[in-house]
């Protein structure tokens, strides 16, 4: 699907907001429509067509939330963004656990924001993958089929919870986990609480795929939420801002 073709539909209770998005949205020539409440997003869902859907958790009315929620019900598949605060943690994964795409915490850069939409859009869009089939993101390449995984061509040894973890995230590559359900994938429900547990494995993993496991570049924290593999528009986005930051040009604009 072409930028162009891209329909998004925008809530959120604060006017202020709903202007920052539409002016650089539309000038890129994303398709823009706005709602100020839940209510009203889910009227315009079902007598329109959308492809991304930006929405604020914290509204008057029914509320994100809710909201997510009724969406889902109808439209399983249609991206949905979350617009959350910074210290809204529990709120971001519940959305989550409900079925969002990802959020972005206010106040965020139109680059992160357009990137964000880019992404869940082409996720959708995407051919199907087989459970089996090889995944391959910037060095790292792992075989499901063999449980075996490489960097730059040369094995990465890992242990069978390691693959685990690793298999799960880069098979939703650029996509949040949170801690409970990458819990629950690899450990069962009955550990979905141990979050220190996973920590420790993460830590480990990260030593053997990252050249600097104090700065990742694949394996990412979403702090107090969950952990996420970087996909390969993320690792190219990165480096563009890595580079630009050593250039000293960095010229993100925040909106929120």
């Amino acid at each position: 699907m072409s930028q162009s073709a891209i329909r998004i539909l925008a809530v959120d209770d604060e006017p202020a907001i709903r202007r920052a998005l539409r002016a650089p949205l539309l000038e890129l020539g994303f398709q823009f429509t706005e709602a100020s409440r839940g209510e009203e997003a889910l009227q315009l869902l079902h007598s329109g067509a959308y492809d991304v859907v930006l929405l604020d958790i914290n509204m008057p009315g029914i509320g994100g939330i809710e909201t997510l929620r009724r969406i889902r019900a109808f439209a399983p598949r249609l991206p949905v963004l979350m617009l959350t605060v910074r210290d809204g943690e529990e709120e971001k994964v519940e959305a989550l656990e409900l079925g969002a795409d990802d959020y972005v915490t206010k106040p965020f850069s139109t680059r992160e924001l357009i990137a964000r939409i880019r992404t869940a859009v082409r996720r959708v869009h995407a051919p199907a993958r087989a459970e089996d089939a090889p995944i391959e993101i910037g060095e790292i390449k792992l075989i499901p089929s063999k449980r075996s995984v490489t960097k730059r061509g040369q094995a990465v040894h890992l242990t069978r919870k390691e693959f685990d973890i690793l298999y799960c995230l880069m098979s939703r590559a650029g996509r949040v986990i949170s801690y409970a359900k990458l819990l629950t994938a690899v450990w069962g429900a009955d550990c979905r609480e141990e979050v220190e547990y996973l920590r420790t494995f993460v830590r480990q993993l990260r030593k053997k795929i990252e050249d600097d496991p104090s700065k990742p570049v694949y394996l990412l924290t979403d702090v107090y939420v969950g952990y996420r593999f970087a996909d390969a528009q993320m690792l190219q986005e990165s480096g563009e801002a890595a580079a630009e930051v050593s250039e000293g040009s960095e010229t993100a604009e925040n909106v929120g």
